[in-house]
């Protein structure tokens, strides 16, 4: 099989199994892309279905070579690897080459997070007397309150908040919906939002069911939420680098700190794989040091 055929059923595969955004359908091709490339510069050439091991391995050899850093290698092994897995389901291939293949380490990066009193003193410094400040407000209590992304934050629809019952539902990667629940102060700055502010804002044609607006009655942009957040970090004195992702990292922080199941937080935070969630254990020593006291049988 020629690899623009793999590689364009492979395309089909993840919108239509897998139901991928376009942005990540995007990215698992330019990986496979890369492979093609090494593949066609091969003395013999090589087919999607007479790659073998050795030939992966040599190209992660390669793809270090260009400069790539473990975590950039470490995708498009992600990429190989669902490739070669569409390639087995559809019978063009009848073992998996990567099977085997093994990840770079990643020295994952700790996020920078926000303490509780860091949060509550930016909360506390937007003048809620100005109609953008209730708005802001709520943004701050739903980011922090719900662990959102950004992006999910600037689609959050009225008619997925469920406030009576303590949840919103959440549209995250790949489209995919999580319900996730919602605490009181989050609820009571959302309420004040659309019940005494937004109702007086006109709403532009298309934008009827946002829940945050500007005073033009348009989407808010991602700028302008990572503008505010750092304004008020500004205003706080708060010398950390922090933008709205970082709100995201404290929400799930502050529950592993505070003993909620990984899986829990995963499913919270809409994560894909356990893994991705386990970076948030990053616990400091003090709080380790009283788990296993209280919890160690042999303590």
């Amino acid at each position: 099989m020629d690899w623009r055929s793999a590689i364009k059923g492979f395309r089909s595969y993840l919108k239509l199994e897998k139901s991928l955004s376009e942005n990540s359908i995007e990215a698992y091709t330019r990986d496979i892309d890369k492979l093609y490339q090494f593949a066609d510069s091969q003395v013999i050439k090589l087919y999607p279905e007479t790659v073998t091991l050795n030939n992966l391995r040599d190209f992660i050899g390669w793809v270090n070579e260009l400069g790539m850093i473990p975590s950039s290698q470490a995708r498009i092994l992600s990429g190989i690897k669902s490739f070669y897995k569409y390639l087995l389901m559809e019978d063009i291939i009848k073992s998996d080459p990567s099977e085997l293949l093994e990840s770079p380490k990643i020295q994952r990066k700790l996020p920078d997070t926000l303490s509780y009193n860091d949060i509550n003193a930016m909360i506390e410094a937007i003048d809620v007397s100005k109609p953008e400040g209730g708005r802001n407000k709520a943004i701050l209590e739903v980011l922090y309150g719900c662990g959102l992304r950004v992006s999910e934050l600037t689609e959050l629809k009225l008619s997925n908040l469920y406030l009576d019952i303590e949840f919103v539902k959440v549209t995250g990667k790949g489209s995919k919906e999580r319900l996730v629940p919602i605490g009181t102060s989050a609820i009571k700055a959302l309420q004040i939002w659309i019940e005494n502010i937004r109702v007086h804002i006109p709403v532009k044609k298309g934008e009827e069911d946002l829940v945050f607006l500007n005073r033009r009655g348009s989407r808010l942009t991602r700028v302008y939420i990572f503008l505010m957040i750092k304004e008020l970090a500004v205003r706080t004195g708060i010398k950390k680098t922090i933008s709205p992702h970082t709100f995201r990292h404290s929400f799930a922080t502050h529950l592993v700190e505070g003993g909620a199941d990984l899986r829990a937080v995963q499913e919270m935070l809409g994560h894909e794989s356990i893994t991705t969630t386990e970076i948030y254990t990053h616990l400091d020593r003090e709080y380790l040091k009283g788990t296993i006291i209280q919890y160690h049988p042999r303590s």
